[in-house]
């Protein structure tokens, strides 16, 4: 089971091994082109040629994953909503070109998008725009949503938040985060919440079906 993306790819001299990887190399190179989740996708045909089953977090450990609803102590406003549904918008774009999961939007604009730096790079960019008054926003403003990319392959790479999301979040000045009820991971869960609840910032687990109906009565 895999949290978190690929921070560093091999070069080819340290992927060099026994005559099994020599015979295999031609493939293990083509898996190494493309964003990470077509690597990763690659990667798992590679064990699969060789008899292996490849299963997901879903179905051993489906505990792991976030639920519907909020899951904190602290509740969205109705004015998040409308930040939850730009970001998440953006998100759905970005994995369609296979480039990151992860968006934020402050007061009806997007204003980071997660490319090949990840999640915590990203926020710490939103940080420096509030620092340099690039963003304007006032108190705690603005949501960070977390999807699985369109038709990515579930079993890996899905869309993680821990406690140093929750840090990076709260230093970025955040109201809150969204992810994908069912399609994301909570690392620590109880530390991650709690962290979360100190910090007076939501964590809401979404379902994409229910977004354009906005917040439950």
């Amino acid at each position: 089971m895999l949290i978190g993306g690929v921070s560093k790819r091999p070069d080819f001299a340290s992927i060099l091994g026994d005559l099994g990887t020599l015979r295999r190399l031609p493939t293990i190179i083509r898996a190494l082109a493309g964003g990470d989740d077509s690597l990763l996708t690659k990667v798992i045909g590679l064990f699969e040629v060789e008899g292996f089953r490849v299963v997901g977090i879903k179905d051993v450990a489906p505990g792991l994953l976030a639920a519907s609803g909020v899951l904190g102590q602290t509740q969205p406003r109705d004015t998040d909503w409308h930040d939850i549904q730009l970001a998440l918008t953006a998100t759905q774009k970005l994995g369609e070109l296979d480039i990151g999961q992860a968006a934020v939007a402050i007061g009806g604009r997007v204003v980071a998008l997660e490319g090949a730096e990840g999640t915590d790079a990203m926020l710490q960019r939103c940080a420096d725009l509030r620092g340099s008054g690039r963003i304007r926003a006032k108190n705690k403003t603005g949501v960070l949503v977390k999807t699985a990319k369109p038709n990515q392959d579930l079993r890996v790479d899905l869309p993680t938040i821990g406690p140093r999301t929750i840090e990076r979040a709260e230093a970025a000045g955040l109201a809150g985060i969204a992810i994908e009820a069912g399609g994301a991971l909570i690392s620590d869960r109880e530390e991650t919440l709690a962290q979360a609840d100190r910090a007076g910032l939501f964590v809401i687990g979404i379902d994409r079906s229910a977004l354009s109906q906005g917040p439950a009565e």
